[in-house]
């Protein structure tokens, strides 16, 4: 039950005022030895907690998924997520779907679609695990989301072909590995802003996706902002939160 159920229930009576204090007690952190889950998340930030479970014991992580579906009724999102997480979260709430190629597991629930258009791009095939976790997270946060893949700078007609997608985007996110440098090239043709996401895609000297954060960071263009090493998560979220501005105006 989220904050606004929770307080529609004591108005009608199906909830006590003290039953009322003991769930929002339950709310404000839910203690489950291991982890402190933060409900209050969607209050303040319009989306619910999201688990990263890259390090976590697969019961850790089902635990505090299955948590989050069980108290919140918005959308769950888990990010590197092992497949045995989602074996143990199937057997309890089926509804959830995992995303193999970006390590996603999710739990759609109802969020309003805005209007405004997310376009992702990816440099290369390789770069696609981090795209569909930038694109799985921006659409549960309810932002209309347009890809374009293996439009790299190696070929770049590849590219400008696509130029009407990318003058309607709202914003866009681009997604690139080896030297980094499709961010700036679609920077300077666009007038929205561009979140780029350096991956680990490369050969040595690529350093682990080292090489294209840097020359991201040194970008030429205007209106570049970056996020960390293959984090798609980070990047869709962002893309989401700009989009829902957008809607504001």
């Amino acid at each position: 039950m989220d904050h606004r159920a929770l307080l529609e229930a004591v108005r009608a009576g199906a909830l006590s005022v003290d039953d009322g204090l003991a769930r929002l007690r339950q709310l404000d952190a839910d203690d489950l030895g291991f982890a402190q889950i933060d409900h209050h998340r969607s209050l303040r930030k319009g989306f619910p907690e999201v688990v990263y479970c890259e390090g976590k014991t697969a019961e850790q992580s089902a635990a505090i998924l299955l948590r989050l579906c069980e108290v919140g009724t918005g959308p769950v999102l888990g990010t590197r997520v092992q497949p045995e997480v989602y074996q143990l979260v199937r057997q309890q709430v089926s509804d959830f779907t995992y995303y193999p190629l970006s390590r996603v597991l999710l739990l759609r629930r109802k969020v309003p679609v805005g209007k405004g258009e997310v376009l992702m791009v990816c440099a290369g095939t390789s770069d696609l695990p981090v795209l569909e976790e930038a694109q799985l997270t921006a659409e549960l946060m309810g932002a209309r989301v347009k890809t374009l893949t293996d439009v790299g700078v190696a070929g770049l007609h590849r590219l400008l072909v696509h130029l009407q997608d990318l003058y309607a985007a709202r914003v866009l996110v681009v997604i690139a590995g080896m030297e980094g440098a499709l961010p700036s090239v679609i920077a300077g043709l666009v007038d929205a802003p561009v979140i780029a996401v350096p991956t680990s895609v490369g050969y040595g000297t690529n350093f682990q996706g080292l090489t294209p954060l840097l020359s991201m960071l040194n970008s030429c263009a205007s209106g570049v902002g970056v996020v960390n090493i293959d984090n798609g998560f980070g990047a869709g979220y962002l893309a989401a939160l700009i989009n829902r501005q957008g809607e504001m105006l």
